[in-house]
């Protein structure tokens, strides 16, 4: 028999035992699916954080800040002014600056999934606001009037915490203020916040000072000529970003930690499974031994027997990952989740997606988990002799 033979006869029959030996094999399965579902899951957070902060800002916009964030940084009035006008801004209708001086303020609310307070920012924006963001839309109620005390919520803010129901109001230092829309913004950042018109914010908290200006740019290219217009200025001094660059880098750290984690978790539990992969083909291999030393007597190699093993290893791990990946896809899919945001308290609320890069890497390290304890274990039958495999009964 050729030794292609030998493997495909010794592989079928180690499948075709496959359900003599179904509570051992049930704990690899089980195993590899408990590490696949937590890491997809885990993985799942991470890239969807990512891609939030990602959809976040546009390379015709610009941010200026004087401090390492917005929540650190001030400008006075005059200051603002000088940044909305400098050269590369573009002008609207009757020769308006497309631009915002904002300010931001954290308010505390319910997180209606936990029960705890969290923070969501509220931000101060200008008159030009749908002019400087057009991806902005409402999608329920009316935008806020001028001067009047109220405010419109993002879609992922209000789905999260309570109060932000259009006709609700929330509690600021001078009074309530009304929820009278909703908004929603392609799943950004901003998605995550509630809007308010800036001097009748900055009124309300008794300031005078913005947080942060941002521009619409005539040109992406024009970024490099409004950045050294400002540098220039002698009475500025502030920093001048790429908005989508900014963002990205504010969310940077938490995305690193997530992947940490979610890498973290999933390698010490797959380290758990190789050893529980191990014991049990080790198991399943003594119980095969009479049957592999008459194979051996009778003229099969050493090799059908090891490939044979980590076939059956493979289908054990195949079932597994596809079972551990269905679970991660039933978790999180479609869900939504805050995580703080580089710019202290502020969190970010995020629609949770399992894709295919997630898949791939589960089954990835489940394949890995039982090659590993395949390998080992096919090894030492590959190793025992003929003679103590035919005494074993």
């Amino acid at each position: 028999m050729s030794r292609a033979s030998q493997v495909v006869a010794v592989t079928a029959a180690a499948l075709r035992g496959l359900p003599g030996r179904a509570g051992a094999s049930l704990v690899v399965v089980i195993g590899v699916a408990a590490v696949v579902a937590v890491l997809v899951c885990a993985l799942a957070i991470a890239s969807s954080f990512r891609a939030a902060a990602a959809k976040t800002g546009s390379p015709l916009r610009a941010i200026v800040l004087n401090g390492d964030d917005e929540a650190d940084s001030g400008f006075s009035r005059q200051n603002a002014g000088a940044i909305l006008n400098a050269p590369g801004v573009r002008a609207g209708p009757g020769m308006q600056v497309v631009g915002s001086a904002e300010a931001i303020e954290f308010v505390s609310l319910v997180d209606e999934h936990s029960g705890l307070n969290a923070y969501v920012t509220l931000r101060g924006v200008g008159p030009q606001l749908q002019r400087l963001r057009p991806e902005l839309h409402m999608s329920e109620g009316r935008m806020f009037a001028r001067g009047a005390h109220e405010v419109i919520a993002g879609r992922a803010a209000q789905s999260r915490l309570g109060g932000l129901k259009v006709g609700s109001t929330i509690s600021l230092p001078n009074g309530p203020w009304t929820v009278v829309g909703t908004f929603s913004s392609g799943g950004d950042a901003h998605e995550s916040e509630v809007l308010a018109d800036a001097e009748t914010l900055l009124n309300a908290y008794h300031r005078n000072d913005f947080n942060s200006v941002t521009v619409a740019l005539r040109d992406p290219r024009d970024f490099a000529a409004f950045s050294a217009a400002l540098a220039a200025n002698p009475t500025l001094m502030v920093k001048a970003y790429r908005e989508p660059e900014y963002f990205a880098t504010m969310m940077k750290p938490v995305a690193q930690l997530l992947i940490a984690i979610a890498y973290g978790i999933g390698g010490i539990m797959a380290l758990g499974a190789v050893f529980s992969a191990l014991n049990t083909l080790y198991s399943a291999v003594s119980s095969r031994a009479v049957e592999i030393g008459t194979l051996r007597a009778i003229g099969f190699g050493a090799a059908p027997v090891v490939i044979s093993v980590l076939a059956e290893a493979l289908a054990l791990g195949a079932i597994g990952a596809a079972l551990g990946a269905g679970i991660a896809w039933l978790l999180v899919q479609g869900t939504t989740m805050s995580a703080m945001t580089g710019v202290t308290p502020s969190q970010l609320t995020f629609a949770l997606s399992v894709g295919p890069a997630q898949m791939l890497t589960g089954v990835a390290v489940a394949a890995l988990i039982v090659i590993i304890g395949g390998l080992l274990a096919a090894l030492r039958s590959a190793r025992v002799p003929v003679a103590a495999a035919l005494r074993m009964s």
